[in-house]
């Protein structure tokens, strides 16, 4: 059965004057099957000249017959955008017309201290309400939770680590959580903070998270990107790279996740900067890649897992993503991720595909997982959180606690095999 391409064109609202009167153009998503090669030539075409985010897959260069498209279209390309689908014969149907609304929704009537409200985590916050968060949960919990700045951003911001750490054994390991390296992917963030607060709330009375933290530190990132999510906030929603400024054109930005030395900027990466995965001048050419990598090398000895979390298309994913080769312990991370979808799917009802990410996707070099995993932490992931589509990068607040505890039932069953595992007796 022939796959649908769907391609989301929203466009913000506007008045537009025409011969008769006012017409009013609202967000749209559309959906589109493109049937021929001379189509797909058309809709790379679109999503590489016109003023354009291409949401998935990331790059025009993956757009093929039979495959899932998913495009964002500001107001000003929209009529050039119809137009040219309609040249090219390809037909379309609205499949969501609110999009403005819900970049509305997600920044409305959120509350910035997390004690005056029992939704504070079940709405999105601003990069400012995300460092008075860190700086509140240390204050409260001044034995467990430690602030770390492990560096500062290309614009000067601070990158702050936390570190729960629920009992005084020094010996114990530890893992790594880091969310927002994309800056669009707003539930990644809000999972991390999720995950802070349920640890603190849960810690001796759910067992499966007391036997984590007793056995397990946890140091999490909860914006690795915080200059490219700022500008989500201020400028435009759909931004996804750093803002690094390359010297040699007007581009901005880089991959963060195509910036570390793992095949970095081979097959699925670009050296192009105007490129949404441009990986760089060199590997941890970005302060922020190389502030991760810097903290991981100085702790490799302690950390057994590392998480980084994405969104959106529902998977659970391993190492590799920068080759087709298989991970030396590929059968134990794939044991790992179907346990955890399965788990996911028993109490949440949800599907997640899982597997190694370049045959789960495509390939992707200088990857943070991978890299890692060289580094040599052997249970290395990636979670595409919600969802697969409708919604994409603009999931609705009213999703975030469904969102966080797939991925929270996730982490808890991959922790605990990673602990079982690993533990010397």
């Amino acid at each position: 059965m022939r796959t649908l391409l769907i391609l989301f064109v929203l466009i913000h609202s506007d008045k537009l004057l025409r011969t008769g009167g006012c017409e009013e153009t609202q967000d749209q998503i559309l959906s589109i099957t493109p049937r021929t090669l001379e189509q797909v030539d058309i809709l790379k075409n679109i999503s590489s000249q016109h003023e354009t985010a291409l949401w998935q897959p990331v790059s025009s260069h993956y757009i093929k017959e039979e495959t899932e498209v998913h495009l964002f279209v500001p107001a000003n390309s929209s009529e050039t955008v119809k137009g040219l689908l309609h040249k090219g014969a390809i037909t379309h149907e609205v499949l969501l017309s609110n999009a403005n609304e819900l970049i509305e929704m997600q920044t409305r009537n959120y509350s910035t201290d997390p004690r005056s409200s029992s939704s504070f985590y079940e709405r999105y916050h601003n990069l400012e309400d995300i460092f008075y968060w860190i700086n509140k949960t240390q204050q409260d919990n001044p034995s467990t939770v430690k602030a770390i700045l492990i560096g500062s951003s290309y614009e000067k911001r601070p990158l702050y680590a936390l570190k729960l750490s629920l009992n005084n054994d020094l010996n114990k390991k530890a893992m790594w959580i880091d969310c927002g390296i994309h800056a669009r992917e707003w539930i990644s963030p809000a999972f991390c903070l999720w995950f802070v607060q349920y640890a603190l709330a849960f810690y001796k009375i759910n067992q499966d998270i007391t036997d984590i933290l007793d056995n397990m530190d946890v140091y999490i990132l909860p914006v690795m990107n915080p200059d490219g999510y700022q500008y989500t906030w201020t400028t435009n929603r759909m931004w996804r790279k750093n803002r690094s400024v390359n010297r040699s054109n007007n581009c901005i930005g880089v991959d963060l996740n195509r910036n570390f030395d793992a095949n970095w900027c081979t097959e699925g990466a670009s050296d192009e900067p105007c490129t949404e995965i441009y990986c760089g001048a060199y590997p941890e050419s970005e302060p922020e890649s190389r502030a991760v990598a810097d903290f991981l090398r100085s702790h490799k000895d302690s950390v057994q897992l590392y998480l980084s979390i994405h969104s959106y298309s529902q998977m659970l994913l391993f190492p590799y993503s920068c080759t087709l080769d298989e991970a030396e312990n590929h059968n134990d991370l794939l044991e790992m991720v179907q346990e955890a979808a399965q788990v996911i799917r028993r109490h949440y009802r949800n599907t997640y595909k899982y597997g190694s990410g370049a045959k789960t996707i495509y390939l992707a070099p200088g990857g943070s997982d991978d890299w890692a995993y060289k580094l040599g932490i052997k249970y290395s992931f990636t979670f595409e959180l919600q969802d697969r589509g409708r919604y994409g990068f603009l999931l609705p607040p009213s999703y975030i606690s469904k969102a966080c505890n797939e991925a929270l039932i996730a982490v808890k069953t991959i922790a605990l095999k990673v602990i079982e595992k690993t533990k010397t007796y």
